[in-house]
């Protein structure tokens, strides 16, 4: 079968092209904007792309066209689609109906950290000696793919979104998926452009718990009420918990939080000691740990292969340390995961080692504002912070930055120019700080610029 794919520079479409390519399909695509790195992984599978979506790809004559959520009516390929009656679908329509059947799929769903549990899920089945298949939104060095697919293998596991599917297909993308194991990592409300408010989403993720049969499993911290109404609806599968109070827990034997003992059910399986630092990639482990466990893989087995975990990228990345200034990158974009990835960073560096947080609050519930009255309190561990805020374009704000962060007072810098924020940072970095880059974009290159103008200043002393 020849599928052409609409969006195929997406990390979901690519990831999927990658696996329509390895299920024996021959795959092409289009996007606007094809650059690296995902044209590069995809130029490597022999997988041809086309810059934009030009009516004339009809002539290509596709068995299919999978069409992503970045198209939407009017775009000149899908209207030409439409009007010769072409056959289309969604990509996690076209991902169930040609890959997930007979698979033993493992989906992680949640607010926030499903691509670094995704990740950790498919390392420790890669450690365990039984390989898996996977779709993850992010690239984990371990793995070094972000989507692998081989029908020999009898697991996948994915990233499961609660984004929308595609225009015609106004679902969350997990409803796709039917798996046997679920985690359900969290809940809160976010996606304020699709979603009028969490028991919107709620009703998604309830409709996820709908798919999951009798003989599966469903995992989900022991404390959160979003997913506490979303259970009290119905729920026909066996519940397993963790966190505090959960049948997963983590007893931390460091500050912060790279070794810690892993319980289950009250009796010790053994010690977590890695790399990563915080609550929050705990909490992932331990949901990680249990998905493994329902898939047939030992706690003790799963634990031992997150300890040689590295993370994935743009998840408090180390991009580099120059003038003994460090700058990390992190993927952080909603308030939560803003004050997490903060906190992480606090525990391992210490209360006295200063942070500069910068944030460029560019998604689509950041921009319209939903959540900006939470920035203050989700920024508290920072000593300084710089907020990049575009007036102009599709990444503008609807709101003031120096007025909604007012409240910081002097250690808040505020502006829409990338070189004036640089150069603002530059000038406060002092030998020792650790500069955390918090974006769902790529943020004009900040990180490099950042690292370049640091090592070519006059070296300071330390503070």
């Amino acid at each position: 079968m020849h599928v052409h794919i609409l969006g195929i520079c997406g990390t979901f479409m690519g990831g999927l092209a990658l696996i329509a390519r390895a299920a024996g399909h021959r795959v092409t695509g289009c996007d606007a904007g094809v650059y690296p790195p995902m044209s590069t992984q995809l130029r490597e599978q022999d997988i041809d792309l086309i810059e934009g979506f030009d009516a004339d790809q009809t002539g290509l004559g596709a068995d299919l066209y999978v069409v992503g959520n970045v198209v939407s009516r009017g775009n000149p390929l899908m209207e030409a689609i439409l009007d010769q009656g072409l056959p289309y679908t969604s990509g996690p329509q076209w991902l169930a109906d040609h890959v997930l059947g007979g698979q033993h799929v493992l989906a992680v769903a949640g607010t926030h950290g499903k691509t670094t549990t995704s990740a950790m899920l498919a390392w420790i089945f890669e450690q365990s000696g039984r390989p898996a298949n996977f779709l993850i939104g992010g690239v984990a060095p371990d793995l070094g793919v972000s989507a692998r697919f081989d029908p020999a293998r009898r697991h996948f596991v994915i990233e499961a979104d609660e984004y929308d599917t595609a225009f015609f297909d106004k679902r969350s993308k997990f409803v796709h998926y039917h798996p046997r194991t679920a985690i359900l990592n969290n809940l809160e409300y976010d996606h304020a452009d699709i979603f009028p408010d969490l028991a919107a989403i709620e009703t998604q993720f309830h409709h996820l718990v709908r798919t999951v049969p009798a003989s599966g499993h469903i995992i989900r911290p022991a404390a959160g009420e979003a997913l506490d109404r979303v259970l009290a609806r119905g729920c026909w599968s066996p519940v397993e918990t963790f966190g505090p109070g959960g049948d997963w827990q983590a007893e931390p034997e460091t500050d912060d939080g790279r070794r810690c003992r892993i319980l289950y059910r009250g009796q010790a399986v053994g010690v977590l000691d890695w790399s990563l630092s915080g609550t929050h990639n705990q909490a992932n482990a331990l949901a990680a740990l249990a998905a493994a466990r329902h898939a047939g893989i030992a706690a003790q087995d799963g634990i031992a292969a997150l300890n040689g975990f590295q993370g994935v990228r743009r998840r408090l990345e180390l991009r580099g340390t120059r003038d003994g200034v460090a700058v990390y990158d992190d993927f952080a974009h909603h308030p939560s995961a803003i004050a997490t990835t903060l906190d992480g960073l606090r525990r391992h560096v210490g209360p006295r080692t200063r942070i500069l947080a910068v944030i460029e609050p560019r998604s689509n519930t950041m921009k319209l504002g939903t959540m900006a009255a939470r920035l203050p309190d989700a920024l508290a561990d920072a000593d300084l912070v710089f907020c990049h805020g575009a007036t102009q374009g599709k990444h503008a704000l609807g709101w003031d930055p120096r007025q909604v962060l007012a409240g910081l007072g002097e250690r808040l810098w505020a502006g829409d120019d990338l070189d004036a924020l640089a150069d603002a940072i530059c000038d406060a970095a002092q030998p020792g700080d650790q500069v955390l880059v918090m974006s769902n974009g790529s943020f004009g290159g900040i990180h490099q610029t950042l690292l370049d103008r640091l090592a070519q200043r006059r070296p300071r002393s330390p503070h």
